[in-house]
């Protein structure tokens, strides 16, 4: 969604208009989840538009139930305001401020303004500076994180993250996801702080960001208290009706009284009215918060905390996000050495900012901008603020001389500076380069050299791979002939006896040499030839050099009935082909006329009985013909530029590939395959080289030998998935796969995979298909430890059930068919029955029991279900110790724990004392329609307010 300029095309020219401006799909059922940007921009007849390329899925768009689109109608809002004009484009930070800022890669404004303020903090800069690295800024998130500070802090322009990026194992999707800024912090900080560990810096961040406090439960009737002590590296404040921080951290360590219905189950003295709540032992130098703190917080503190610290703090950083709950932009507010001096790191830009600027502005609210014409009785226009401060550094003022440390050149090692100055040095002559590039234009020359190191060793087919020829860069009004006197200095080629060929596509795909370069054509400048062969449709210039020998026909003597053909030598006992030359032959000759001349290139008898084969094509299928030797080249079809092969005469049972056609056809369809064990799936076991037209019997039985397995019908392959880096789901079936080229091959027939991946069996796959394979999860004394295992023995008593949406859906009898059990899109459970059930009254019962939580008043199930047996006439409060002992709860979490009878999904909750059997009535709902609901809130959750098209952060090295 984009602003426009309406009346651009009317306006002067040079003409510009900066506004800051907002726009909002509006939701129509709830304002609050409006999807709603905001963007600073300077319009001008280049941009006359401006907005966001990815603004809302489409997909939340069109869906009624989201309130966006009501009666067919969507509202869009925009609030504009016309700015002051800036000049953008020649606004230079480093020369205005000091500093210099971040290049964005698209949607990385959120890691720039946390990098900025993780730099702007001296002694975690030096501590950086000071981390052992390796040489390679790619895999070290080290290194690239010291490139990156070392030219923040000596650079002249903005600077780019994606070496560092590169470093996370980010991809460019990974590296354009918008992600969560304080998870990134503490992802980041997790890496380095695990990366200093056995290093001079080990602990630097625990010293600069960990805190600790201490949670406690004291019982007011008894003498019992009980206290765990905690850490914290930055604290979320609940501001939510709090004036100020200081009512937030009041609430924050607020007294928690437990007694009525929520009295504290201790262990020694059971039910007892008792106090809950939370005490600060000590702050770090560093701390991280959502709103302002500067005074002592000396109340806050525990009575061991150590009280000759004082805890006065002085705001270093603002981080602020601008925009809705659906996306917006990051940037941050931070005074590095804590003068009164503010400045705005919004990517590539830094500027000077004021106080006001920088705090007063930072929390919503509106905005009321100046009169532009005042003698209009026009009412003041209030501009809407979506910029909010989301996350606070302070500095603590009794650390400040340490934390904001003076660094010197000593501090960062000299071989990264080597490193950097080399790359700065190669980034200035690729600039250069790129500045006269349009005087220059750069061409390649293929010569015999180039044809003999790669014929047999890099390729077979054809005569030369130019992607692997080196580049001759000159200048563009240069003479040829001019180059072929280059050519004649450096590798000692005369003049008279170089002669270029041009080089053409044919309608076989072949690429072959069409024709010599003729004497108007060497007379043009290097740009003209090049020309010339785009209109050839060629996408740069390509020449062979023919090397014409002394004694030989001089370049003046080539006739029409000249050919130059290009040769090749076979050699069936070491299985070898290579290049051997060039010949200039007559086209009214024979092949046998040259057959004394090629045995003395190939070293052979004079006399030696040799066949020759012309290599015509090799894609999609390979043409290599015999050539007929008593018939000429002419009639043969053979022309400028033909590849002949040749070799000793041999019987077609005397070598593996006795010819160069079986040779070429081996060649062409050998493939290297790597296996990989199947729970492996990274990492390969073995390679075997096999052919592409190898079946299905012939891959198992070579991958059987090299196993030294006796049954390859005991093998079971999968086939791998490029683009993802891991196995298809579903396995190779019996004999299901003609060929090996099938087997690599997924749905793209231009991307072949080189891995197969391999399992073991017990029994030949073909009987293993014939069976069903239950894949179950076996639960052991905890819901949320699973272990995955095939059943293979029913001397166990083991119970069988179904779970949908995390309830016991169905139980499996004993006697009931596989057949009726297997069903691959719902998951199977499976437990030993304990001994306790075994032991059951008559009276006592099995109940299903549920773990939910309530989202806007509906019950929401999550976790694992599981059975619980209840004996006759027992109460709730005895029900709960068992429980609470079953999943190991902490005291003071189970307290928060609720307990309910439900019933199609209504809860109706359950005092201690409460008799729970008299609930379940029996055969009113149905066996597993009644459960026993836990109701807890410490549920593996998302981040609620994580962004639609944000992702969980993760730094892969």
């Amino acid at each position: 969604m984009y602003l426009d300029v309406a009346d651009a095309k009317s306006l002067p020219i040079g003409w510009s208009r900066s506004a800051q401006f907002s726009l909002a799909v509006i939701n129509q059922l709830d304002s609050k989840h409006s999807v709603r940007k905001e963007v600073t921009h300077t319009f001008n007849s280049r941009e006359s538009d401006w907005g966001f390329t990815s603004f809302m899925p489409l997909i939340d768009l069109y869906d009624p139930s989201k309130g966006y689109i009501v009666n067919d109608q969507c509202i869009i809002e925009a609030e504009v305001a016309v700015r002051k004009i800036v000049d953008y484009w020649n606004y230079d930070s480093k020369k205005e401020t000091g500093y210099v800022g971040l290049k964005n890669q698209g949607a990385t404004c959120y890691m720039n303004s946390l990098l900025q303020t993780l730099y702007h903090i001296p002694y975690f800069r030096k501590a950086v500076y000071h981390m052992p690295t390796v040489d390679t800024p790619s895999g070290s998130i080290p290194l690239a994180l010291q490139s990156l500070f070392y030219r923040l802090q000596h650079g002249d322009n903005s600077i780019s993250t994606k070496e560092l990026t590169k470093s996370f194992g980010w991809d460019s999707y990974e590296s354009f996801m918008q992600h969560d800024v304080q998870e990134l912090n503490r992802v980041l900080c997790e890496k380095l702080e695990d990366k200093m560990k056995g290093t001079i810096v080990e602990g630097t961040i625990q010293k600069l960001f960990e805190g600790h406090h201490m949670n406690y439960i004291e019982c007011i009737g008894v003498d019992y208290k009980s206290t765990r002590k905690e850490s914290f590296y930055d604290l979320a404040l609940d501001v939510k009706g709090c004036s100020d921080v200081y009512a937030s951290f009041d609430k924050y360590v607020a007294v928690e009284m437990l007694d009525g219905d929520n009295k504290y189950q201790s262990e020694k003295y059971g039910l007892q009215d008792a106090k809950k709540g939370m005490l600060f032992i000590d702050f770090p130098p560093v701390l991280q918060l959502q709103l302002d703190l500067d005074r002592d917080d000396g109340k806050y503190l525990s009575p061991e905390a150590d009280r000759s610290v004082r805890n006065l703090y002085t705001l270093h950083s603002v981080l602020v996000h601008s925009g809705g709950v659906s996306g917006g932009h990051y940037y941050a507010f931070i005074r590095p050495t804590l003068s009164n001096q503010w400045y705005k790191f919004d990517d590539e830009r830094v500027t000077k900012e004021d106080l006001k600027r920088a705090l007063e502005e930072q929390y919503g609210g509106e905005e009321e901008l100046p009169h532009t014409n005042p003698g209009l009785n026009m009412n003041p226009l209030k501009f809407t603020k979506y910029s909010n401060a989301y996350m606070l550094v302070y500095i603590r003022e009794s650390d400040k001389e340490k934390i904001v440390c003076d660094l010197e050149e000593t501090d960062i090692n000299e071989d990264l500076k080597t490193r950097l100055r080399k790359e700065d040095e190669d980034k200035e002559n690729k600039k250069k380069e790129k500045a006269e590039a349009h005087m220059f234009t750069t061409f390649k020359v293929a010569r015999d050299h180039d044809l003999a190191a790669q014929i047999g060793r890099d390729m077979f087919f054809d005569l030369v791979d130019y992607e692997k020829i080196h580049p001759i860069r000159v200048l563009k009004d240069m003479p040829f002939n001019q180059v072929k006197e280059e050519f004649s200095k450096e590798f000692g080629i005369p003049v008279h006896s170089q002669r270029f060929w041009w080089w053409s596509k044919r309608q076989n795909h072949t690429y072959r040499p069409t024709r010599p370069l003729t004497q108007q054509e060497e007379s043009y400048t290097v740009g003209q030839l090049k020309d010339a062969a785009i209109r050839m449709n060629s996408s740069e210039l390509r020449l062979y050099l023919e090397v014409v020998q002394e004694n030989h026909l001089t370049l003046a003597s080539r006739t029409n009935d000249d050919i130059l053909l290009f040769f090749k030598l076979y050699d069936p006992e070491k299985e070898e082909l290579r290049y051997v030359g060039n010949l200039l032959l007559k086209a009214s000759s024979t092949p046998s006329d040259i057959v004394p001349k090629l045995n003395e290139i190939a070293g052979f008898q004079p006399d030696e009985d040799i066949e020759l084969y012309e290599e015509i094509k090799f894609e999609p299928n390979i043409m290599c013909e015999p050539v007929d030797c008593d018939v000429s080249f002419s009639l043969n079809q053979i022309a400028d530029g033909d590849i002949l092969c040749y070799q000793k005469r041999c019987s077609l049972d005397q070598h593996r590939h006795p010819n160069v056609s079986s040779f070429f056809e081996y060649v062409h369809n050998r493939q290297v395959v790597h296996f990989r064990l199947l729970e492996k799936p990274k990492q390969d076991d073995f390679s075997l080289e096999l052919s592409k037209r190898s079946t299905y019997d012939d891959v198992v039985e070579k991958v059987a030998q090299h196993l030294g397995m006796d049954d390859p019908s005991k093998l079971r392959l999968t086939q791998h998935i490029p683009h993802l880096q891991q196995p298809k789901h579903q396995y190779i079936k019996y004999r299901s796969i003609d060929h090996l080229s099938d087997m690599l091959l997924l749905r793209n027939p231009n991307q072949m995979s080189d891995i197969l991946y391999y399992e073991i069996l017990d029994i030949p796959l073909p009987e293993l298909q014939g069976l069903i394979t239950l894949r179950v999860a076996f639960h052991q004394a905890t819901p949320n430890e699973v272990l995955f295992h095939i059943i293979r023995r029913s001397d166990a008593e083991l119970r069988l059930f179904q779970v949908n949406n995390n309830k016991i859906w169905k139980v499996y009898q004993p006697t009931e068919k596989i057949d009726a059990v297997h069903d691959p899109n719902v998951p199977l459970h499976v437990e030993e029955i304990p001994e306790v059930e075994k032991s059951a009254g008559p009276r006592d019962r099995l109940v299903h029991v549920v773990h939910f939580f309530k989202d806007n008043q509906h019950i929401q199930y999550y976790g694992v279900p599981f059975f619980f047996l209840i004996r006759e006439g027992e109460a709730l409060s005895d029900i709960k110790v068992r429980i609470q002992k079953k999943f190991e709860v902490p005291d003071e979490q189970f307290l928060k724990w609720k307990f309910a009878y439900v019933a199609y999904n209504r809860p109706d909750y359950l005092q201690d004392s409460d008799i729970v059997l008299s609930r379940f009535q029996k055969n009113i709902y149905g066996p597993w329609e009644q459960s026993l609901g836990l109701e807890h809130s410490d549920m593996p959750t998302k981040r609620q307010n994580r962004h639609s098209f944000e992702k969980p952060v993760k730094i892969y090295n």
